[in-house]
């Protein structure tokens, strides 16, 4: 009773602070970003080993520059995380453009369904409202629920202002068997981390050995939808562009984990593109293939 009580007090300073307008809530982002990075070192080893065994090809210099950029940027997202319980329609709308978004309307035009691969990269919540507001069409955002219960059903409830109809990843089935008949879109995070018991196949991801999820290769095959890849692209700060990239379009001729790879080859680049703006402090490696070892940067000079 006593957490549930904390909690509900946390969502309404939360709900207060959200009716700040964004330019007072960039200036408390600088000031979160000091406190994270210098102050609290928030996940700081974390992060530093991430980058270290990801880009190799990097300088230590070049890390700490990335570093640091990735935590301004993550104080950033939080405040404008805070920004949507009270975040309009309309400032959606100018603050995240679809570009290229007409072919995934025309397959939904003709009552045909979509998936949707995207990441945690760039600003994907304000994307997953997004989507709810510029195709016509049930949008299934496939998430895992948070271990609070009382934060889960909050955030499921901003997530879901516009439209959006939130499954949990285990759910995930039960509601492609239930949107049958209509044209719907259902949108997967590639870089999710699989638990344990779904270990099932290993490939190399940012210079690692690393476990991704097969769901979208398996839904895809067998409901022979066709997948677009929501590309995120900060344009500035509370601006971004979202383009909408046909990763396969005919599923049913691709060779078993070709559209596993695809996915992951295809956020692999987005990264080395511009790395500051994925999420570098989630354990994302936490996992590792039995018997095998992963090499350490120093082991990779050595070799190289």
């Amino acid at each position: 009773m006593i957490k549930k009580g904390i909690s509900r007090l946390g969502i309404f300073f939360l709900g207060v602070l959200s009716l700040f307008p964004l330019s007072v809530l960039y200036i408390l982002a600088d000031g979160a970003y000091l406190l994270l990075y210098f102050v609290i070192g928030y996940r700081r080893k974390v992060v530093r080993e991430n980058l270290l065994n990801a880009l190799p090809d990097r300088t230590l210099n070049e890390i700490i520059v990335i570093e640091k950029r990735y935590y301004r940027y993550l104080a950033s997202l939080i405040f404008e995380i805070v920004k949507m319980t009270s975040l309009s329609k309309g400032e959606i709308k100018k603050r995240f453009v679809f570009k290229n978004k007409e072919q995934v309307q025309a397959y939904l035009n003709r009552g045909q369904s979509v998936l949707i691969c995207a990441a945690h990269y760039g600003n994907w919540e304000w994307g997953t409202l997004g989507i709810g507001l510029n195709f016509t069409a049930d949008h299934y955002p496939i998430y895992k629920p948070l271990t609070n219960p009382t934060f889960d059903h909050w955030f499921k409830k901003v997530r879901s202002k516009f439209g959006n109809k939130l499954i949990a990843m285990r759910q995930t089935m039960r509601a492609l068997q239930g949107s049958k008949g209509k044209p719907s879109m259902f949108s997967f995070g590639n870089d999710q981390s699989p638990s344990k018991d779904e270990l099932h196949y290993w490939t190399t991801f940012m210079h690692q050995h690393t476990s991704v999820q097969l769901g979208i290769e398996k839904i895809a095959k067998r409901m022979g939808q066709p997948i677009f890849y929501f590309k995120i692209n900060v344009l500035k700060r509370g601006f971004y562009e979202v383009d909408c990239v046909p990763l396969c379009l005919n599923p049913a001729e691709t060779a078993e984990f070709e559209i596993t790879e695809m996915h992951t080859r295809f956020l692999e680049q987005m990264i080395k593109d511009k790395p500051e703006y994925w999420l570098w402090s989630h354990k994302r490696w936490k996992h590792q293939p039995k018997k095998e070892l992963l090499f350490t940067r120093n082991e990779m000079l050595k070799q190289a």
